[in-house]
């Protein structure tokens, strides 16, 4: 095997890993899922893990890396896509938020939501990398606020930053009423909230 193809093979088993223990913990959070778990379902043996991580708490951050990396590239394409008010791609940005984030199986697509809390208080690390992540989307949202300004598709009270930073909490609290209620209600709510503060008619 040469060099390039065991990189490559390593790689492959790292992001597999990562993968099913983004799949497993959106479901049932971090402290709740065993590194066993994870490696079962990953077809992994277990003496495998420590060469790619050094623990459990390493493993999250470099989860959590992972999936804002993810999310990052799908919001990018969404609110940069060709065509359409800058509003309309905000709109659609929260509609993709709203099917991803479901009460129901989000196949490790609500991390964020799921694990942000619970992780906090548990590592200093995660909290930062769940930091910086958040930090991340709100920065984007706020680049995309200032397009529909600019296209006047849109306008705002308060500065796109600060507006950005009240709606990504908005919709993070919607998606956790929405898991209590086991209704997209609270979804909707956001969405009607959205629209006035950037006022976007219906």
């Amino acid at each position: 095997m040469s060099p390039a193809t065991a990189t490559t093979e390593s790689s492959d088993v790292r992001q597999k890993i990562l993968a099913t223990g983004q799949r497993i913990m959106g479901g049932k959070g971090f402290s709740a899922v065993g590194l066993n778990e994870i490696l079962v379902a990953a077809g992994v043996p277990k003496g495998s893990f420590y060469h790619y991580f050094g623990s459990k708490e390493a493993f999250g951050e470099a989860m959590l890396e992972a999936y804002f990396e993810d999310y990052f590239a799908d919001m990018d394409r969404v609110l940069r896509q060709a065509g359409g008010s800058g509003a309309q791609r905000l709109a659609n940005y929260f509609q993709a938020w709203e099917d991803n984030q479901s009460f129901e199986n989000c196949q490790g697509k609500c991390l964020a939501v799921k694990l942000g809390a619970e992780v906090a208080d548990l590592s200093e690390a995660m909290r930062t990398s769940m930091k910086r992540g958040t930090a991340g989307i709100v920065e984007r949202m706020s680049v995309a606020i200032e397009a529909g300004v600019a296209d006047g598709s849109l306008s705002i009270d308060q500065p796109a930053p600060a507006i950005a930073q009240s709606l990504y909490q908005l919709w993070l609290g919607a998606s956790v009423m929405v898991k209590i209620v086991r209704d997209t209600e609270p979804f909707h709510k956001a969405m009607i909230t959205t629209r006035n503060m950037l006022h976007i008619p219906s």
